[in-house]
């Protein structure tokens, strides 16, 4: 059944922008993750969630011209940007559809491999999600799941107003039913899912001055700023003055700022599948 689209984050203006850089920030892990996975040219593959293009051109060149991706996107402005993304890359074996990951109306077991990244840190009820996407894939077919958790995102020195943003952030994704810290239960619920072979890792950056993500705590906040306020999480004044100290912050080079902890989770479908309760 499908679930109401809630997505933490919004699709807005900054998080479309915020996507297509991760695009690039993140493909070095993504690539790491998918030459574990040991994906066959000629093999049929989804990636759920996509958006604007995620790693649907790793995967592309993976399965080779006699292979096909198939990207599944909720919202139909990403599915375009998606679609050009893969025009641009020149990937004719890949296509993007308008779809819902917790119910996507595919064949089941249809896929030889199923891939996800940074989908169920934003979005309630990933149980359902993992589900569906395991039923996708053929018996004997692998799993790919990427996450994060917030476990390990510091700041240091530490800053009093990056703690209560954060804790406001998190305060807020639970109220929605949002765990930001999915990525360290990703394999339990594959293995409930009945998921086979799991093997795990977690890999952790360090953002230097300059890089993309070193201010992504304050992405985050802008792109839900005025729910965060209209909600009661934290008041106007506080908010503006904590981005304030926190730019401030950040923007001293002496600062260490780390990453999420990415958990990437790679396993087979059985070949009877069983789901434990």
């Amino acid at each position: 059944m499908s679930e109401p689209d809630l997505y933490l984050l919004g699709r807005a203006g900054p998080e479309e922008e915020r996507l297509k850089r991760q695009i690039a920030n993140l493909a070095p892990d993504s690539d790491q993750h998918l030459e574990r996975v040991g994906i066959r040219p000629g093999e049929r593959v989804i990636d759920l969630g996509c958006g604007p293009g995620g790693v649907l051109h790793l995967l592309g060149k993976r399965v080779g011209p006699t292979g096909s991706v198939l990207g599944i996107e909720r919202d139909p402005h990403f599915v375009e940007l998606a679609r050009r993304f893969v025009e641009s890359h020149a990937l004719p074996q890949v296509e993007v559809r308008e779809g819902d990951a917790y119910a996507t109306d595919l064949p089941r077991r249809s896929f030889d491999g199923a891939h996800m990244r940074l989908v169920l840190v934003n979005v309630p009820r990933p149980e359902l999600i993992v589900l569906e996407m395991v039923s996708l894939v053929k018996p004997g077919g692998w799993i790919a799941s990427f996450e994060a958790d917030f476990l390990a995102h510091i700041c240091d020195p530490p800053l009093a107003a990056w703690d209560r943003l954060l804790s406001a952030y998190i305060a807020y994704s639970a109220a929605k039913g949002i765990d930001l810290h999915i990525g360290r239960r990703v394999h339990r619920l594959f293995r409930q899912a009945g998921v086979e072979a799991i093997s795990v890792d977690a890999v952790e950056h360090v953002y230097p001055p300059g890089h993309d993500r070193r201010p992504i705590l304050r992405d985050f906040i802008n792109n839900v700023r005025d729910d965060l306020i209209g909600e009661g999480f934290i008041n106007r004044d506080d908010l503006d003055a904590d981005l304030m100290a926190l730019d401030r912050h950040l923007a001293d080079p002496s600062v260490l700022v780390t990453s999420h902890l990415f958990f990437r989770l790679t396993g087979r479908v059985p070949e009877a599948l069983v789901v434990r309760a």
